[in-house]
């Protein structure tokens, strides 16, 4: 089961017929369909669809929304200004994402790190992104602590610049550089340069890309900042939402206090320009360090207000946008000349930006899967839709839409979607404008949409296997590293002009139920009633840890291939049913379990349940189904070895648990390549029939229902689920701890890498079922958050990184402690000796103090309320508690555990667990740069390559 849609990393860059005989023999027959009822009709899921909102403007300006949800304590704040990358003048790219980051180290009245409070109150979702068009601040903070969140929104949007120092500006140039470093040393990394490049012309707002260049990053000097600041951040340019527990009368006199007497800033005029005139496809090249050549069909179409805009995504949904797409369906499960596809809309102010990736199957001929998929593209141009396509793909968009206003804020939600609208279209409900255009979207529209905006004008990118040269370095507008600042020693900011936070009520965790089916399965269900959707999950005892050692990837292909055939259905049967039902059905590995998913609207639980139960039942394993994927999953083993991150986690593991352990295998689960190779359609059955059968499963279940109506559902459908007889349940053998090794280095050779990922790690003699509350508090202070010491150290006063961290990674048996740090080439080695210097200052003498223990006690206490505002959040933390065996009650007991920690019992158990003579580092990186700083480290260095 893979999502098929374009990668969100590259959405977040442009932003910032299987025989019955073939069934496994462990299968039932499972639940007859044909008594499921129908799905409910689109109109009706559109109603669903609502956020009431009050607004108003203030005398300077400023607009406010206010949405009022009161299932739990908690408000969202959203701060949006109408300034991004598509304002910066020539010589000044960059400047709006910049500013971001400036923004978040103090103003006039609050001189310190803005997170650093936030994260004392409890905040959750606390960020701020840029983008082409606008720059947003946000954070979900309890109620009593809206005051200060407000006041400290306010200060930065009125009272910046006083904070503003050189050491800032140099500090945060350097974190932004070390950022844009970070994502140009990813494969396929430059193609953020490339599209806007290619599509967009010299002098349009969106020729460059909102990183921007590292000389304007370079040439930014105080006097533009202070500038651009005063041009583009007034209250007369910005949008304030207030969505959760409040109302539009309980904030008007807030926002009139802390926003109030702020001056209006001059108008800011609307970008020249729009959808560029194009006429003839144009081509482009990028060598990069990648398993398998890319092709990115791009296009420029109208803006996210227009209907074309969403009229052009149902296309190219239609073509490339999951499993049931033509591209996939013909390129990759017919044909076999791709391993994925994938397809969308980026939708902007002046011009949207509709994008399909191909990625080449190994061996196949390039220009051969460009001229086919180019043939697919104009015969659907040419001839449209069908009536079921149109509405499959207009269903999981209203079903999408749906699960995401289950939030009120954060990086989506009902805050993000009244911003929006009031933004770009000065209107806070565009949102069902929007959904209109979908919902209401016809095949002739789709049709006219497609032959007038992807027929002519496209731009082709290819990203092929090789080195970069002059010409992709070019692109990225690379530069020498600036030296960076001096450290600066951490000091205590002046606290006194915050507001006051009151108390907040602890978490209320809904009520938990539990329940057996007939063949005894255990049924654990919490009710949350904010959206009609039910979320059930398949949880077996099983996961990366169960994998046969010489079958490494055989859970991973087993469970990838569930949604590729049954006995009953095809696969592009199944896809096609779950986008019928606006059902999400996905699977995961983790360490301990094996999890497969179903979201499904309750109006359409019976028929989504119906199908969920054919799809773990009853996979068919088709042979020609199994080498499909297989491939697929080779291409994504090379994929995960060319980047940086994935090439240090998979060598990471079993450097620290030894070769037998169960845990000794790549978190991703993938397994290795030659095992994958190896593995045959009798392994998948054996692993299903061994592993993800009734006996080795609980269900988890959250959502808008109750345990009477859910119970004789979940009965139809797993019931009668019998294990085959005469085959033993699967066993994982944790016989022996990890080894105790000594500290040393593996650098992994990656030349040309503009950065190094360094990851170390150990394992811990403790277990995830100690539940070691002192010892997570003193990893959060370590490097388990943004104000950690770790990140500030290396981010915040070095700005050698774009973040560092480190975790108690959760798995039932031996847990490890492991930290990730990618780093500047040129400060790889300083950057180790400065994590080893910090974390032996932390267990020696300089221990966690009693303002840092107050500040994470507070922030874990208060941000507890939020962090379950899904029903998915519920989801996690049932099976959470289950794996680690944990009560009902287990989140409602934290804040009392938390508050009766102390320094000298924090301190106690980090120093008892962690030991950093027992590190063991990886790097990723340049060895010509990288290894003659790494060996005055004192420690043995191994080079190996980076392909093996």
């Amino acid at each position: 089961m893979r999502p098929a849609l374009l990668p969100y990393a590259l959405i977040s860059a442009l932003a910032l017929c299987a025989p019955a005989v073939l069934a496994s023999a462990a299968a039932a027959p499972g639940p007859a369909s044909a008594s499921a009822p129908e799905p409910a009709p689109l109109p009706q899921l559109v109603r669903k669809v609502d956020i009431p909102y009050q607004s108003f403007t203030l005398d300077n300006g400023l607009r406010v929304v206010v949405h009022e949800d009161r299932k739990t304590p908690v408000v969202a704040v959203s701060v949006w200004y109408g300034v991004g990358s598509s304002d910066e003048p020539r010589g000044k790219t960059g400047f709006a994402h910049l500013f971001e980051h400036l923004m978040f180290n103090g103003s006039g009245n609050y001189d310190g790190e803005f997170f650093e409070p936030l994260e004392d109150v409890g905040a959750t979702n606390s960020n701020g992104t840029t983008n082409v068009d606008r720059t947003n601040y946000f954070e979900n903070v309890p109620t009593p602590a809206l005051d200060m969140a407000l006041f400290l929104e306010a200060d930065r949007m009125g009272n910046l610049l006083p904070a503003v120092t050189q050491l800032k500006l140099d500090n945060q140039r350097g974190v932004v550089q070390n950022e844009k470093r970070q994502g140009d040393n990813q494969p396929y990394g430059l193609v953020r340069y490339g599209i806007f490049e290619g599509l967009f012309p010299e002098g349009h707002p969106y020729r460059h890309s909102t990183i921007g260049s590292m000389a304007d990053l370079d040439a930014a000097a105080m006097a533009d900042v202070q500038q651009w600041f005063r041009t583009h951040y007034g209250p007369n340019n910005s949008v304030l939402v207030l969505a959760g527990d409040i109302n539009a009368a309980e904030a008007r006199p807030l926002v009139e206090k802390y926003f109030g007497a702020i001056p209006r800033g001059p108008a800011t005029p609307e970008p020249a320009g729009g959808v560029p005139d194009r006429s003839a496809t144009t081509r482009q090249t990028i060598n990069d360090r990648v398993a398998n050549p890319r092709l990115y069909f791009l296009w420029a179409v109208p803006g996210q207000i227009q209907a074309a805009s969403a009229h052009v995504d149902i296309a190219t949904s239609i073509l490339a946008g999951g499993q049931s797409s033509r591209l996939y369906n013909a390129l990759v499960r017919e044909e076999q000349l791709a391993t994925a596809v994938g397809g969308g809309i980026n939708p902007l102010q002046l011009a949207s930006i509709p994008i399909i990736t191909v990625d080449v199957k190994p061996g196949v001929d390039p220009a051969r899967v460009e001229a086919r998929a180019a043939e697919i593209i104009a015969k659907f141009v040419a001839e449209g839709p069908t009536p079921d396509e149109v509405q499959r793909i207009a269903t999981r968009y209203v079903s999408g839409t749906i699960r995401g206003l289950e939030q009120i804020g954060g990086f989506g939600g009902k805050a993000v979607a009244l911003a929006q609208g009031t933004l770009y279209a000065n209107d806070p409900a565009f949102y069902r404008k929007r959904l209109g255009f979908y919902a209401n979207a016809t095949p002739a529209a789709v049709k006219a949409a497609a032959q007038r905006w992807l027929n002519d004008g496209d731009h082709r990118l290819w990203v092929v296997p090789g080195e970069r040269g002059a010409a992709e370095l070019a692109l990225a507008g690379q530069a020498s590293p600036r030296p960076a600042p001096p450290p600066v020693a951490a000091s205590e900011p002046d606290r006194s002009k915050l507001p006051r936070v009151g108390p907040s009520p602890d978490i209320d965790f809904p009520t938990v139920e539990h329940a057996t089916l007939s063949n005894g399965i255990k049924v654990t269900f919490a009710r949350r009633a904010a959206v009609p959707v039910v979320d059930i999950m398949a949880s077996f005892d099983a996961g990366n840890a169960a994998d046969p050692r010489d079958k490494l990837g055989a859970q991973f292909l087993t469970f990838d291939l569930l949604d590729e055939g049954t006995a009953r259905r095809t696969g592009p049967q199944i896809i096609e049913e779950i986008e019928r039902l606006g059902a999400f059905i996905g699977s995961s590995g983790g360490m301990d379990s094996t999890r497969v998913q179903l979201s499904a609207l309750t109006p359409n639980l019976a028929p989504s349940l119906d199908l969920f139960a054919d799809v773990l039942r009853n996979p068919a394993f088709a042979p020609d189904q199994v080498e499909r994927v297989r491939a697929i999953q080779l291409s994504r083993i090379a994929q995960e070895e060319s980047s940086p991150g994935g090439l240090a986690q998979r060598r990471l593991s079993p450097l620290l648990y030894g070769d037998s352990h169960p845990y000794a295998v790549p978190v991703s689960g993938l397994g290795n390549a030659d095992t994958v190779r190896s593995l045959t359609r009798e392994d998948l059955v054996a692993f299903h029939r061994t592993w993800l059968r009734p006996d080795n499963m609980r269900l988890f279940v959250v959502g808008d229902t109750n345990l009477a109506q859910l119970m004789p559902q979940l009965e139809r459908a797993f019931g009668d689920w019998r294990p085959l007889a005469g085959v033993p349940k699967g066993v994982k053998a944790f016989t022996a701890a990890a080894p105790k090794g000594g500290p040393r280095i593996i650098l992994i050779d990656r030349p040309n890498s503009p950065q190094s990922f360094i990851a170390a790690g150990m394992p811990l003699d403790v277990r995830g079922t100690d539940d070691k509350l002192d010892l997570s508090m003193a990893n959060d202070v370590l490097g388990g958050s943004f104000t950690s010491r770790l990140n500030m150290d290396l981010r915040e006063a070095k700005g050698w990184s774009y973040g560092v961290g480190s975790q108690l990674r959760l798995v039932r048996e031996q847990m490890p402690f492991v930290l990730t740090a990618p780093v500047q080439a040129d400060r790889t080695g300083d950057s180790i000796a400065a994590l080893r210097d910090d974390i032996k200052a932390y267990l020696g003498d300089k221990p966690i103090t009693q303002a840092e223990l107050a500040r994470m006690t507070n922030g874990n206490v208060l941000s507890l309320p939020g962090e379950f505002e899904t029903g998915s959040s519920v989801l996690a933390a049932l099976e959470r508690s289950y794996l680690m065996g944990r009560p009902d009650d287990y989140y409602e007991r934290l804040p009392a555990r938390y508050r009766a920690l102390d320094t000298a019992g924090v301190h106690r158990a980090v120093a008892a667990a962690l030991d950093p003579a027992r590190l063991v580092w990886v790097v990723v990186g340049d060895a010509k740069v990288v290894q003659p700083q790494l060996t005055q480290l004192g420690l043995p260095v191994e080079v190996v390559p980076a392909a093996r």
